[in-house]
């Protein structure tokens, strides 16, 4: 994928504004992150483990909101999509109008500083977010501790985080997330061979709160 990691704020409002008008020009709703197979991977996971249709999901920067899309579309039913980026949420808003999905829910939202109505989620996802906030060059440490500790309030007690990322390794992911936090399952992602080593280009993890 490009990587549009390094983008400043109004970099990420510039390029959501222009995928919103890019989708009301043609209705293209942008971009996947990590392509569908990430998606795909999610949604396989839930089923897999009977999560309940009915949970309440967090999707963490939901950006287009495809990933709610295609998770209503799978039979979840209690969705909702944050991104701090108000073009990201008009954008997603088209998309869900398209796609006719009135049950998801969407709102501006800073994760770093959550509102304290965004509480009591059963189920956590973060495709790429956890990836920006950490190469932030403002003060990247602080704002990873403020995530894990947005995080920990939002998500309930057992609740499942489900995380998505190309910056991090399994064990730097580990590190990052130790504190309120377990280790349930390492999910499988396309392999790469470079100079005879097999890697991942993406690790994707689910976590559990204690």
């Amino acid at each position: 994928i490009s990587s549009p990691f390094f983008c400043s704020d109004s970099s990420w409002d510039a390029a959501y504004e222009r995928e919103l008008q890019t989708f009301q020009d043609i209705g293209d709703s942008g971009e996947i992150w990590f392509g569908e197979e990430s998606m795909v991977r999610i949604i396989r996971w839930l089923e897999k483990h009977k999560v309940p249709l009915d949970s309440s999901v967090l999707d963490i920067g939901t950006g287009n909101g495809v990933l709610l899309v295609e998770m209503a579309k799978s039979g979840y039913m209690n969705l909702t999509g944050i991104d701090y980026s108000p073009s990201a949420i008009q954008l997603s808003e088209k998309v869900r109008e398209k796609e006719g999905m009135s049950n998801i829910k969407l709102k501006v939202e800073d994760f770093l500083a959550p509102s304290a109505e965004l509480s009591g989620f059963d189920i956590c996802i973060d495709k790429g977010t956890f990836d920006a906030i950490s190469l932030d060059p403002r003060d990247a440490v602080g704002k990873r501790k403020l995530y894990v500790g947005s995080l920990r309030r939002v998500l309930k007690p057992e609740g499942f985080f489900l995380i998505t990322s190309c910056n991090w390794t399994k064990e730097e992911l580990l590190n990052e997330f130790r504190e309120g936090f377990e280790i349930l399952e390492e999910l499988p992602t396309p392999k790469f061979c470079f100079g005879g080593r097999i890697g991942n280009s993406v690790t994707a993890l689910v976590f559990q709160r204690k």
